[in-house]
């Protein structure tokens, strides 16, 4: 099976940079959006042979996020809690006889760091919602996870400590989730790798020259950690500051 996760940073205009052209050529099982910035009705995406699953932020133009997909799910679930409205729309669980894969776009800590503190609890909800239903049935869990883990995982990481997205608080919350029994599929296959980002800024030439983070995944409980066939960053795939990533999982009765 071959899941895509990416945070388009507006699908309306990611669309119009070649969204639907990327889409057709990765022909992916599971392809998941995140920051689609966007309310019910104000896009109409015809992608025959897909069922398609939207979370949209109660703010306009705001988060969200989306999951395109060639297999019916048993249930679909919008937020960390069955019936619960989260209002900035982003996260979508969708469950499937042998497992259950999961969309996040994980909320900024913003540049001053004044959501920090949300931010933490959040990975903290988020972390006990993926606990429970890795009890239940495997877990693939993907999205823009907003941190990088190790300072392989971006190129300038001396000058980066402790600013958002490279705080020792966020780091540390990655390292306990992937140590309660989890793999980040990526470093799982290429612990050594450096240069492979995900993220960029926009400033003047940053991209060209790729100084840039890699925090967007694709996370798997570790008893699947065997089906990992691989795992790639797309990074000349353009449309959006960020690049989608891909995950190859062995599909033997998998869904």
């Amino acid at each position: 099976m071959k899941f895509v996760s990416w945070n388009v940073n507006g699908i309306r205009a990611c669309v119009k940079k070649g969204f639907l052209e990327y889409f057709e050529e990765q022909d992916a099982d599971f392809f998941c959006l995140q920051e689609t910035k966007l309310q019910a009705g104000q896009i109409e995406l015809d992608l025959p042979g897909y069922y398609q699953y939207w979370n949209y932020a109660e703010r306009k133009g705001y988060s969200g996020t989306a999951v395109f997909t060639k297999h019916k799910p048993l249930h679909i679930t919008y937020g960390l809690d069955e019936g619960v409205i989260e209002p900035e729309g982003r996260i979508i669980t969708l469950e499937y006889d042998h497992f259950f894969l999961v969309t996040v776009y994980t909320p900024n800590s913003k540049r001053d760091l004044a959501r920090l503190a949300e931010r933490l609890e959040w990975e903290d909800k988020i972390l006990s919602y993926v606990q429970e239903l890795d009890n239940r049935k495997p877990v693939i869990l993907c999205g823009d996870l907003n941190v990088a883990h190790q300072e392989i995982d971006l190129k300038n990481h001396k000058t980066n400590h402790g600013n958002s997205g490279f705080t020792k608080e966020e780091r540390e919350k990655m390292t306990a989730f992937l140590a309660s029994g989890f793999v980040d599929s990526f470093r799982y296959l290429y612990p050594d790798r450096d240069d492979a980002y995900s993220w960029w800024s926009y400033m003047n030439k940053v991209r060209e020259r790729n100084i840039g983070w890699r925090i967007d995944y694709f996370i798997v409980s570790e008893r699947w950690k065997n089906k990992i066939q691989d795992a790639e960053i797309h990074a000349d795939t353009m449309g959006s500051d960020h690049c989608p990533v891909c995950l190859y999982i062995k599909d033997e009765d998998t869904i």
